[in-house]
């Protein structure tokens, strides 16, 4: 650990989430991004010149050896989270993984295992729940009664073919951008893992999901509808109860709208949700925090997501008992 008390941060993947990430980094008092690594030294020396960083590297290996950095946040492609994650846990660095981190339950049992065994620290992105407007959500929560349903939203136009969400072989695909959240909301508000689900998938040519709707059945009855894709534009979170309604219109990014509850709008707190999440992980590097998500939400999402791909390829529920 750097002997100023701050967390040195590399970055494996300048890419668009990474630039978003950083934005409101400097004003953070517990950590400096002090490298990046791109396989394109062209892209990597453009990112550091945008974001005054010091350290470049043409190669994840290179940052991975460095000894002036204690943590990676990981930004690849979906199908590069698990193999990357894993490098730099035995290279002894702690892991910021952005979302989601597997569609595969065994990776994440085994990437939080590695951690565990080595001291490690291991976050999976999911940087909404780090906004000061999710918690007030979850204060409201119980004004509305006894839970009678859930509704997420996650979607938006994806116009250009050549994009890497389109990428089977990158795990592209809506359910994998968009849909994870939609799914981490609807397990947040329900408080429990769900009991079955049953997925409907609208296929590109390539084989990935455009749209995809799903239903999560909690054990108590309660359920859930998610809704994502890459061909409108919406995105919320909604808690309906026997007492009325509770309605985040912009729960993933934040961007507009707040909460209502039922027939009147709430006052919001806004911070940055991305800035937050690294300070997060920081301090528990530090021993002055606790990570806000680890193995157990993880492996939530990892294992719905795996049974709504098989729910919608059998066209029948799937069970996660």
């Amino acid at each position: 650990m750097s002997t100023s008390q701050k967390v040195r941060w590399g970055v494996i993947g300048p890419g668009r989430i990474a630039a978003r990430l950083l934005r409101d980094a400097n004003r953070a008092s517990n950590l400096s991004v002090v490298a990046v690594a791109s396989r394109s030294r062209d892209r990597a020396t453009a990112f550091a010149s945008r974001f005054a960083i010091a350290r470049i590297h043409d190669s994840y290996e290179a940052l991975l050896a460095d000894p002036a950095v204690d943590a990676v946040y990981v930004g690849t492609p979906n199908s590069l989270h698990h193999p990357i994650t894993m490098r730099a846990l035995e290279a002894g660095k702690h892991v910021l993984c952005e979302k989601p981190y597997s569609r595969h339950p065994a990776e994440v049992t085994e990437a939080f295992d590695a951690a565990e065994r080595s001291g490690l620290f291991l976050m999976e992105a999911f940087m909404w729940r780090h906004a000061p407007q999710v918690g007030r959500f979850m204060d409201l929560l119980p004004q509305v009664g006894e839970l009678r349903s859930i509704r997420a939203t996650f979607a938006f136009v994806l116009s250009n073919p050549g994009d890497v969400r389109l990428d089977p072989g990158l795990d592209g695909g809506a359910l994998m951008d968009v849909g994870c959240y939609c799914v981490s909301g609807s397990r947040l508000v329900a408080g429990v893992e769900p009991a079955w689900v049953f997925g409907e998938q609208t296929l590109t040519p390539s084989g990935v999901d455009r749209a995809f709707s799903g239903m999560l059945r909690f054990p108590s009855g309660l359920v859930a509808e998610i809704v994502a894709g890459f061909d409108s534009e919406h995105r919320s979170l909604e808690a309906i109860g026997s007492r009325g309604n509770l309605l985040m219109r912009d729960p993933w990014l934040g961007e507009f709208g707040g909460i209502r509850l039922r027939d009147r709008d709430v006052r919001v707190t806004h911070d940055d949700a991305y800035r937050l999440e690294l300070e997060n992980l920081s301090g528990a590097i530090l021993g002055t925090g606790k990570p806000l998500l680890g193995r157990v939400d993880a492996l939530g999402q990892a294992r719905t997501i795996d049974a709504l791909y098989r729910s919608a390829a059998l066209g029948a529920p799937v069970s996660l008992d």
